[in-house]
């Protein structure tokens, strides 16, 4: 599709913003601090997992489950918010979500044992899932199709945003107290995002079309709609793509911090220090990601990030004991390149099904392939954190495979 803008089409910088309007910018901070939230909520977990592990006397492989457990659970959870948004409406989807996974996050700190905290970290996951796909799916049905890709990668970049904050909180945490205590302190900060959805419920409202539509339409929100006539093809590949795109993540995102610590030898200082190069680049690239998807189209850019991650991952955990000046030189295009293949997904999940099954077709591709994915972590807890975390790039080579069967979307209008 031609990429030249049209006649008297505004293309100053931050147009993308500007062309959302008042509700849509209002949307847009609504689905951006959901999410940025929601990733802090989800990271705490990682980064307090070395003390847990002290804490409760687990292995390793019990540990990785905390992390497998609330991204299978997740699955359950993105996949009925997405009916949920196309039945009662993108914004009431994303009040419900914010709130559940802030009561439960908050209520493992709170865990006398590792059972209540695998309890506590699933019920957690039944908001994470669903957050994502509400507040994407809101903030793209207000985009111009010109500008979808950036701008709904311009939310998925509040992940960084979450994370960056919560290693801040980590590390101020575990130097000031003692770890038993400081995990929980982690967990209980979670709290947080409960003024979120008290701002949401005043100021955010879902797009005129949407509203409109699900008035209309009787078979709204439905399982059966996404695995009929042609959107069947559709949601068994995009279900696979995120598949390999997560699974390959969430592998790093659970086991970098202990990998540095017991791996690499480096201080909660250092670990924080080696991962704030990391989400820089993790910022960056899921702002540029954004720009690509729409330059380049939807799967040139997955097929790029895909290439670039999987060589990065084996690259970076493969360096010699000794050279951490390289692990955190190498950090950046890692966090860059593992972040910039994720900014498409909103966009073209939302391209790919109509609105009625817009929600229902978004949240259960990417919670699948969230759940599948998940399997991933476990695996590597009990193989070794060192070496076996090059297993994550085999999701991207799975990711890759996925393209062949799908369509491209880039400029769309949603239909």
């Amino acid at each position: 599709m031609n990429a030249i803008a049209p006649p008297n089409e505004d293309t100053r910088p931050f147009a993308w913003f500007r062309t959302l309007g008042g509700r849509g910018r209002r949307a847009f901070i609504g689905a951006f601090g959901g999410y940025g939230l929601d990733s802090y909520d989800f990271q705490v977990l990682p980064l307090g997992l070395g003390a847990i592990i002290a804490y409760f006397g687990i292995s390793k492989g019990e540990a990785g489950l905390l992390t497998t457990v609330t991204l299978v659970v997740s699955a359950l959870g993105g996949a009925l918010a997405g009916i949920l948004a196309d039945r009662v409406g993108r914004v009431r989807t994303l009040q419900i979500t914010v709130a559940t996974y802030t009561v439960f996050t908050v209520l493992c700190g709170f865990a006398p044992n590792f059972e209540t905290l695998l309890v506590c970290r699933a019920l957690q996951g039944l908001g994470f899932g669903g957050e994502w796909a509400a507040g994407a799916i809101l903030v793209a049905e207000y985009c111009n199709p010109r500008y979808r890709g950036r701008t709904v990668a311009f939310v998925q970049s509040a992940w960084a945003v979450g994370w960056g904050l919560s290693v801040v909180v980590y590390t101020v945490m575990f130097s000031l107290v003692s770890p038993d205590l400081a995990w929980r302190l982690l967990f209980w900060t979670g709290v947080i995002p409960a003024l979120l959805v008290m701002w949401i419920r005043r100021h955010v409202q879902d797009a005129d079309t949407a509203t409109e539509d699900r008035e209309k339409t009787s078979s709204r929100g439905s399982f059966k709609g996404i695995f009929t006539g042609d959107l069947l093809r559709t949601t068994l590949f995009a279900s696979l793509l995120a598949t390999g795109v997560q699974g390959g993540y969430y592998t790093l995102a659970t086991w970098l911090p202990t990998y540095l610590k017991s791996s690499r030898g480096l201080t909660v200082v250092g670990t924080g220090g080696y991962l704030a190069f990391l989400i820089t680049g993790a910022f960056i690239g899921y702002v540029s990601g954004g720009y690509l998807t729409d330059i380049l189209g939807r799967k040139k850019t997955f097929l790029l990030f895909s290439v670039l991650s999987a060589g990065l991952i084996i690259a970076y955990t493969q360096i010699p004991t000794g050279a951490n000046g390289l692990v955190l030189v190498l950090g950046f295009p890692l966090g860059f390149s593992m972040s910039a293949i994720f900014s498409g997904f909103g966009a073209y999940l939302a391209e790919l099904y109509p609105t009625a099954l817009r929600g229902t077709g978004q949240g259960f591709t990417y919670n699948f392939g969230r759940a599948v994915g998940a399997v991933f972590p476990t695996v590597v807890g009990f193989l070794g954190v060192g070496g076996a975390m090059v297993f994550g790039a085999v999701g991207y080579g799975v990711a890759a495979l996925a393209l062949l069967g799908l369509p491209e979307t880039r400029g769309q209008e949603l239909r």
